[in-house]
């Protein structure tokens, strides 16, 4: 696909054009549902997401200037798709006790690395799936997408430390998992 094909076929949706919305969607769905595959299992609410995503995509195509990349104003898009999805269900609330606050605030943070042993994308992907819809929210928008925990606790409606517990917590067990410390159960 070549820059100048996508300029047209942006213009055409902007244009109101169902032949470009549709190269559109063709072209970029694989990578969108990959987006937001990262935030829960369920293929039917991942294809939720995504058909509920590129929907905001071309209702709102105007708002998309051409200065920064087209792949990165869309993923924005699903990702706030995925995270409005997760806040609507109201799973795993996110609430945190002082005592996990004092936890968050006297543990250390420990590294995904164990000598000799590096871990490949994948086999992080596969251990976040059994990750807990919550943690894999904040692990997500933490890693994957560089928000910080301020903004991810105003994006899913939690206190900071909420953000900063969760994410040391989804880290700890992400850990625990590819060092086959333990199995936890996939969370739907």
């Amino acid at each position: 696909m070549s820059e100048n094909e996508l300029r047209n076929h942006i213009k055409g949706c902007k244009a109101g054009n169902r032949l470009s919305q549709q190269w559109i969607f063709e072209r970029y769905y694989r990578l969108m549902f990959g987006v937001c595959l990262r935030y829960t299992n369920d293929t039917d609410r991942v294809q939720d997401m995504v058909q509920e995503g590129f929907l905001k995509v071309f209702t709102n195509i105007e708002g998309y200037t051409s200065k920064g990349s087209f792949e990165g104003w869309m993923r924005r898009i699903m990702v706030n798709t995925a995270i409005d999805a997760i806040r609507k269900a109201k799973v795993d609330r996110m609430e945190v006790t002082e005592d996990e606050q004092l936890e968050l605030l006297v543990g250390a943070e420990e590294d995904l690395d164990e000598p000799g042993r590096e871990f490949t994308v994948h086999e992080i992907l596969e251990a976040m799936e059994q990750l807990s819809p919550s943690y894999r929210a904040v692990f997500n928008l933490y890693v994957f997408d560089n928000y910080s925990h301020q903004e991810i606790a105003e994006k899913l409606g939690i206190s900071v430390g909420a953000s900063k517990s969760n994410f040391a917590k989804a880290k700890r067990n992400v850990k625990s998992i590819l060092l086959g410390e333990h199995k936890l159960k996939v969370a739907k």
